[in-house]
Parts: structure tokens; C-alpha cells; sequence
């Protein structure tokens, strides 16, 4: 099959799991023996261009007629099987389905968070879920600055979903949500749930998996309010002032709330900031883990470190909402905690480190569960699967032809 990959990095200044599932997939459908291009700009490039070009760049977060006219080109001389969209902004834009259209090619778009209903794709505010935007116009997140905390940087995102919306319904084969969590909101948000369907994101085996009870609790992702890092900070204060667990807290990424996990590290025997770490050591870290730790206050729409972990044979301790409700089993491959509770996130965290034989139970209960629903081969399979199915669609749309 010959497959087209639209996507928008995001800045390698900051760690991004979207990046990540980006490629791997790239990688795998490669490996698989497939023809894969790949059609996209990265957001690093912006700090290069001219003082004019950057005041440009969100003139062009709703519409990019340069990419249109590119893309269009470049799907008429390599006539791809099907084109797959992952992010758009803020440099690609929905016109990248236009160009689809225009060259009659299919496509299929990932969602990988909450951006066909919420500016900045979230759905949380002031760090609570927030629903004012859903099937209605996006006004409320450019009067609360939902985007950087900027009504100015939001306006941008907010016209593009105005403006696009039926674009984006009536321009995709399929939508492939997550979880099946992601897919319940924005079933209820409008979208249409004929071309929504649940297609998890895989994991590469990690290459080394748990040998022992672990050394350390984990963190590992990005440093913000919505990944729950304040909470976490919080619950094991709490832990810290009742004698500890037995083992250290590792903190492992970069974001807005570096300087405050640094200076509340610092010092202390039981947390290690560990700063953003290179792939292979986040792979090490995760396999020498008791438990890895994932208590964000926004719906994640997926959670990629859950699946890591799983793959490694480690459990997790995960917020109880959003997609960590289905891919975590709660007392069977990790514990569910109370969202936003420090007090419930403490529990939970005493819980999996104070007996090492049923944690050993749960690491290999989630190891089966990433083997039958996350591994490469059933990612492969479903991804597939999924492409035919939109290419079949796009031909019966055009009676037979394309």
C-alpha cells in the first residue's frame, strides 16, 4: 500500500508523545513493506524565519493555500493509496484536506486529543474539565484565553474549528479516536459517529522488561498542570510525612512547571529530577519502575506512558477517568485513583510499593494485556484494516472510481 503521512511536529523543546506515535507508525508500516512519504513542516522552524513570516504564521492556522497548492501537486505525480493526517497546526492547516479532495485521494486522520471541539484541544480550564466550546461556537475560549492563557494566541485556533469544522467532517474517510473514551465525547460533541472509530495507538516491544521488584516510582512526561504534576507533588508530600514508601520518586521530563519540580527536588532524599531523557532511557527507566505514575487532571485521550509500562510489565497508578479507565484494569494490571485527589493518589501509591508480590502479578497481567491489544503486529493489523476500509469508502462515494 502506498501511504501518505501529513503531520505538524511539535517543538523539540518539548516532549511529545503525538511526535512519538507519529513515527513509530511511519516505521512499522515501513517494515511492514509498505510505501510510505511523508508531507510535513515542524514548529522548530518558526524561530528561523523572519520577523514578518512569524507575525504570518497565525493568518495562516485556519487556511494555508501555499500547502494546499503543494499538496495538491504532490498527490496528483505520486497518486497515493490513502493519505493519513495527524496534526495540522500550526503551520499545515485543514487545507491539507482540501488538497485531498482536489486530487481525489481518501483520507484518514488520527484525533489525538480534543481539537475538533476544543481550541486547544484539552478540554480543561483553570485546571477542570471545561465543556463550554462543545457544539456551540468556540467564543467562551477566546474570552477565558484558553490557549496560552491568551484570548490573542486563541483566536486563531478558534476561527480554524469555526471555520473548518464541516470541512473536517465531510473531508476525512475516517477518523481513527484513541479510545474509546475520546470517541464517547465527541460522539456526544456532533461529530459524526459513522467515520469515528477506535483504533488504539501501539507500542514497540521495549526491548528489556521488569527482572525484579523495581527500584523507584516514575513520572514520565510532560511538566504541566493538565498531566497532573502539582497533584502528584502533593500526594507524596503526603507519603514523604507518614515515613515514605520505601522507594524514591523519579520525575522525568521538561515543560512549564520545570523550575518548580527542580526546586521542590532539590535537597530531598526520596525525589530525583531526572530531566527529559533520551528514548533508551526512558525504555531503562520505565523497566527498572515498582510503578509508573500517571495522574493527569485533563481526559487524556490515550496515555501512552500506561501502555509503555505495560509493555515493560509494570503497573500503573492512573487517574480514574478519561482513556486511562480502559486501558488500566483497576486491582488487575495497576490501581485507579480518585481524579484530583492527593489524598486518593497517596493511597494508591502506598498500595502498589507495600506488597512486591502482588505488584509482580500486576506487571505481568499488564504485559498480557499489551501482547492482545497494544503490541505492533495488532496495530499493524487495525491501521490496515483501517485504511482499506477508507479507500473503499472514497471509491463508493465516486461510484466505483477514483
Amino acid at each position: 500500500m502506498h501511504v501518505l503521512v501529513v503531520h505538524n511536529h511539535y517543538s523539540s523543546a518539548q516532549p511529545s508523545g503525538e511526535n512519538k506515535v507519529v513515527e513509530q507508525e511511519v516505521g512499522l508500516l515501513r517494515a511492514a513493506g509498505h510505501q510510505v512519504e511523508v508531507f510535513e513542516r515542524r514548529s522548530d522552524d518558526i524561530a528561523a524565519r523572519s520577523l514578518l513570516a512569524k507575525a504570518a504564521v497565525p493568518l495562516l492556522v485556519p487556511w494555508n493555500p501555499a500547502v494546499r497548492a503543494e499538496l495538491t501537486a504532490r498527490l496528483r505525480a505520486e497518486r497515493p493509496d490513502v493519505v493519513h493526517v495527524h496534526n495540522v497546526f500550526p503551520l499545515l492547516s485543514p487545507a491539507v484536506l482540501a488538497a485531498c479532495a482536489d486530487a481525489k485521494v481518501p483520507a484518514v486522520a488520527t484525533l489525538h486529543n480534543y481539537t475538533q471541539i476544543c481550541p486547544p484541544g484539552t478540554l480543561q480550564r483553570d485546571g477542570r474539565p471545561c465543556t463550554e466550546c462543545v457544539g456551540s461556537a468556540p467564543l467562551p475560549a477566546v474570552r477565558h484565553g484558553c490557549y496560552r492563557n491568551s484570548r490573542l494566541a486563541t483566536v486563531p485556533l478558534a476561527v480554524s474549528l469555526s471555520v473548518n469544522r464541516r470541512r473536517w467532517w465531510s473531508g476525512v474517510q475516517r477518523f481513527l479516536c484513541i479510545s474509546a473514551a475520546q470517541r464517547d465525547v465527541l460522539v456526544r460533541a456532533g461529530m459524526p459517529p459513522e467515520r469515528l472509530v477506535v483504533k488504539h495507538n501501539f507500542v514497540p516491544e521495549p526491548g528489556t522488561c521488569r527482572a525484579d521488584a523495581g527500584e523507584h516510582v516514575l513520572y514520565l512526561g510532560r511538566l504541566a498542570q493538565a498531566k497532573g504534576v502539582r497533584l502528584l507533588m502533593a500526594a507524596w508530600d503526603e507519603i514523604a510525612a507518614s515515613g515514605g514508601v520505601g522507594v524514591p520518586l523519579v520525575v522525568a521530563g521538561a515543560g512549564p512547571l520545570e523550575r518548580e519540580v527542580t526546586a521542590w527536588a532539590a535537597g530531598r532524599d526520596d525525589v530525583r529530577y531526572a530531566g527529559l531523557l533520551g528514548p533508551q532511557e526512558c525504555r531503562m527507566a520505565v523497566a527498572r519502575s515498582v510503578a509508573v505514575v500517571a495522574p493527569s487532571t485533563w481526559l487524556e485521550a490515550f496515555g501512552l506512558v500506561v501502555v509503555e509500562a505495560m509493555a515493560a510489565g509494570v503497573p500503573a497508578v492512573a487517574a480514574g477517568h478519561g482513556a486511562f479507565v480502559e486501558l488500566v484494569e483497576d486491582e488487575v494490571t495497576g490501581l485507579l485513583h480518585r481524579p484530583g485527589e492527593p489524598v486518593s493518589l497517596a493511597s494508591c501509591l502506598r498500595r502498589i510499593t507495600a506488597d512486591p508480590a502482588r505488584n509482580r502479578e500486576m506487571g505481568q497481567a499488564a504485559r498480557r494485556r499489551y501482547e492482545q491489544g497494544f503490541s505492533p503486529a495488532v496495530g499493524l493489523e487495525r491501521l490496515v484494516d483501517e485504511y482499506r476500509t477508507a479507500i473503499a469508502a472514497r471509491s463508493e462515494s465516486m461510484g466505483g472510481s477514483q
